[in-house]
């Protein structure tokens, strides 16, 4: 051969690298010939499926052979219920990476640029350079997002800037009234996304989602999903609410069957189970407390997060800690790709999952010590 066809490749995909997610547990089992392992690398919901989800999935199958409503009718106009918004506010994603993507494919040229911070969800990395346009990253204020350094960097080129609130990896947040700020300083023809895929979890006064200020501000676009929270990451169901004539552009470029049918049932139903949610929250909120009890007595630093997940700071080599964990069965992420080279993200799993986990590490970090 001679063409070497990765060059005719668009120059901003040229420039991309795969998007590396947690090692699947049926992976790692595989590889290594082990059985119970557990994951802690993804921010999962660890409670599985809502029965209300698992059973509006069941009656779906019904029509399984046929192609989803492409519109997802009942769940724009349930959402729109919950949040007091118009179905013509909403688009639906396959998950809110999709959403995101979408606002980097409608919005997005290679004479625009982007704004997001340092150690932000690296997505918005990846959807601004798949555009060929330039990705303009502000230096992370105490692991989190200075937005005053944010608005400093806008200029005639900017298009669009992604806050994550609460953010991934660091698990760091910014007050309502600081977004605000924002908005004010900002240019309307600069479109905000502020991506609340951990909203749910948070629970600070000050802390508000931007929703409450999309009225006054119509370059405002809040994203969601269903994958955290919710518990249904498998299914990939997420959301942008926006004003109409930013929800009609990307809804263009929007593939028109991108939800299929049983994640459009399971996201409706799950809507309406409380429990679910209120339980998810809680135990979020006793499995942090677990985590963090244990990095205390390890003497290991971490970041205080608002998010389903913790980044700890670990000593030594991290990656030979990471494999060895892996040895053992436990699968949790390193974050070098948002460089953070010498930090783990540990997601907050199930009482026992986190036990196992403090467990090995201050094993293996004794025996680390110990050469």
């Amino acid at each position: 051969m001679t063409v070497d066809l990765k060059s005719l490749a668009l120059p901003g995909v040229q420039r991309l690298q795969p998007y590396q997610g947690g090692k699947p547990v049926e992976e790692l089992e595989r590889e290594l010939g082990i059985h119970g392992a557990i994951k802690l690398a993804s921010n999962e919901n660890p409670l599985g499926l809502s029965l209300m989800a698992r059973a509006a999935i069941e009656a779906s199958l019904v029509d399984g052979a046929r192609y989803p409503d492409g519109n997802g009718f009942y769940l724009k106009q349930k959402l729109a219920e919950k949040l007091s918004v118009s179905t013509d506010q909403l688009t639906l994603g396959n998950g809110s990476n999709d959403v995101l993507e979408l606002m980097a494919r409608g919005f997005l040229g290679s004479e625009h640029n982007a704004i997001f911070s340092e150690h932000a969800f690296v997505i918005y990395q990846l959807a601004i350079t798949a555009q060929n346009a330039e990705a303009v990253v502000v230096p992370a204020l105490n692991w989190g997002h200075d937005l005053n350094a944010m608005a400093a960097a806008v200029d005639d080129k900017t298009r669009l800037m992604f806050i994550a609130n609460p953010n991934n990896p660091t698990g760091t947040w910014v007050a309502l009234d600081v977004i605000e700020s924002l908005m004010k300083r900002v240019p309307e023809t600069v479109l905000v996304v502020v991506d609340e895929a951990y909203f749910e979890y948070v629970d600070m006064p000050e802390y508000g989602s931007a929703l409450s200020l999309l009225t006054q501000y119509p370059n405002l676009v809040i994203t969601r999903t269903f994958s955290k929270a919710y518990g249904l990451a498998s299914l990939r169901v997420g959301y942008a609410i926006s004003h109409p004539d930013v929800a009609d552009v990307i809804n263009r470029v929007r593939q028109p069957f991108n939800i299929n049918s049983m994640a459009l049932a399971a996201a409706v139903a799950v809507l309406d189970d409380q429990d679910y949610l209120s339980r998810s929250v809680d135990l979020n909120r006793q499995g942090y407390e677990q985590l963090t009890s244990g990095f205390n007595q390890m003497k290991l630093d971490f970041i205080p997060s608002v998010g389903n997940f913790i980044s700890v700071h670990i000593p030594g080599d991290i990656q030979a800690l990471y494999q060895a964990l892996l040895q053992s069965g436990v699968i949790v992420r390193p974050i070098g790709v948002y460089g953070m080279p010498n930090h783990l993200r540990v997601s907050i799993g199930l009482p026992d999952e986190n036990q196992r986990f403090l467990d090995v590490l201050e094993q293996l970090l004794l025996k680390q010590e110990a050469t």
